[in-house]
């Protein structure tokens, strides 16, 4: 049953008679629920210390590890604000979060400490993290109201500026209670978790499912495609991203039998092929349960548990969840009828962060948000995707955002102008692709890899960099990025 207030003390509720039940098993530990709480209350007395009130903001930059998830729930615990980023972001990139957050606290590897009075913690759970204080630690999650912050997830959009989705208590619950009922979860659950932790999936869509029940969750640092299907073995649950399942299918290991405990197969992130979910249905006899979210709105879609589970379609709207998709004016538009996506809920953001104006505009007159996805919603109220507004490039399930990458590459000596494309990769679902105008001679890979090196994290970097005399541009002089997808998919069939 759903509770209000913060969301750390229902997680915790939901553990108290479940102690003594395996939590998170990555191989390096074990951890029950009653040891991970008592980790979390650690490291709240540790936040305390450190300057972190209700409120406050903690960034955090950690590599995935146990203790990462007990440092977010201790953020919680505490009312705080958490929010995590890439590990793979540079300074340059970790500096404008921090400028926009202003976080009280900052929790970083140590490679990454620039200041002394940074919190670290590493990847074996050491770091200043774990330092001694006489702070006493906090016993029970401290009151907060449904419409506070509990998260702050960063996200861009066309500008290529970084804005910073505010989530409350109430967004994650409603949420989390969604998902839980939708997808069946019970305490005979055993999650297998291969997902990053600083984003929507695998940090509120995996673990919040399993904290509502308690269950063991086979915590791997990273995806292997090796040590998933070996987890297949006590697994019932796996939550993934296309480029997962594409290297699952790669695998001649991945069997009918393998999959025998299995009874949940989900994926988001990016867009799922219609070849990829027959595939992997051929293999091991499931049909992948597609859904549909963002960062804004937490996941508001999914594939029925019970019924037709059907390729191409991020089936309906969730419990709590109101979708609809309207055309240019903001009016309903008719049943198959293609337009943007729509979403009203209480689990929607409550604004971008310090940007009013933002937030405006992404909201019309009576509370509904515009998602800018591009989709169709069937007489039965199931929404099939049709594309993306925006430009956004999705690779190997990670956003990625062309204006961000033309900003750096526009900075280059002897380039006049860039643009950024995605095209398909069978791996990754996209891939990168930058392409220059130079003022004389081309550059080369040796001309523009430092400058990407210095400012950007490598899953954005361009896999090809192309150059052209001159961009094609349409009448009213925009950049025709689809003649340039087109160029260029074409040029890589061939």
């Amino acid at each position: 049953m759903m509770t209000g207030g913060n969301i750390a003390a229902e997680f915790h509720a939901a553990a108290i008679n479940r102690l003594e039940a395996p939590f998170l098993l990555d191989g390096k530990c074990s951890w029950t629920y009653g040891e991970f709480f008592d980790q979390v209350r650690i490291y709240t007395a540790v936040l305390i210390d450190a300057g972190a009130q209700p409120g406050d903001r903690v960034l955090v930059q950690v590599e995935k590890s146990p203790e990462a998830v007990a440092l977010y729930l201790a953020c919680l615990w505490v009312g705080a604000v958490h929010v995590p980023l890439n590990p793979a972001f540079t300074a340059d990139e970790r500096r404008y979060f921090i400028d926009d957050a202003e976080p009280a606290v900052i929790v970083v590897d140590p490679s990454m400490a620039e200041e002394p009075t940074w919190l670290t913690l590493d990847t074996g759970g050491g770091g200043s993290l774990t330092r001694g204080t006489v702070i006493a630690p906090v016993t029970e999650p401290l009151e907060r109201g449904d419409d506070d912050l509990a998260a702050i997830l960063y996200t861009s959009g066309t500008t290529g500026q970084p804005k910073g989705a505010a989530l409350t208590h109430e967004g994650l619950r409603a949420n989390a209670h969604a998902l839980h009922d939708t997808w069946h979860f019970t305490p005979d659950d055993h999650l297998i978790h291969g997902l990053p932790i600083f984003h929507v999936h695998g940090l509120f869509v995996a673990l919040h499912c399993a904290l509502l029940s308690a269950i063991p969750v086979t915590f791997l640092r990273r995806f292997d495609v090796d040590a998933v299907l070996d987890g297949f073995a006590e697994g019932t649950v796996f939550m993934g991203v296309p480029t997962h399942y594409a290297r699952l299918c790669a695998s001649p290991r991945l069997t009918a039998e393998r999959c025998a405990s299995m009874r949940l197969f989900t994926c988001g992130s990016a867009p799922l092929t219609e070849p990829a979910f027959a595939a992997f249905t051929d293999r091991t006899g499931h049909r992948i349960c597609e859904r549909y979210g963002m960062s804004e709105t937490g996941i508001t879609t999914s594939n029925p548990y019970d019924g037709d589970r059907i390729a191409g379609t991020v089936g309906y709207a969730l419990p709590g969840v109101e979708a609809r998709i309207v055309d240019t004016n903001g009016a309903e538009a008719a049943v198959g009828e293609i337009g943007v996506v729509a979403i009203r809920s209480r689990q929607v953001m409550r604004e971008y962060w310090r940007r009013p104006d933002v937030t405006a505009d992404a909201y019309t007159d009576n509370g509904w948000f515009i998602t800018g996805d591009i989709a169709t919603m069937a007489t039965d109220g199931r929404i099939t995707l049709q594309g993306r507004a925006s430009d956004m490039i999705i690779s190997g399930g990670e956003n990625i955002y062309p204006k961000e990458i033309e900003l750096v590459l526009d900075e280059i000596d002897g380039v006049i102008e860039s643009a950024v494309i995605g095209i398909p990769d069978a791996d990754f679902g996209e891939q990168v692709v930058a392409v220059l105008v130079c003022q004389a001679a081309p550059l080369g890979d040796a001309d523009i890899r430092p400058a990407l090196d210095a400012a950007l994290a490598r899953f954005k970097h361009p896999r090809r960099i192309e150059v052209i005399d001159a961009l094609p541009r349409n009448a009213m002089g925009k950049v025709q990025k689809g003649v340039l997808r087109k160029r260029y998919m074409s040029a890589d069939a061939g």
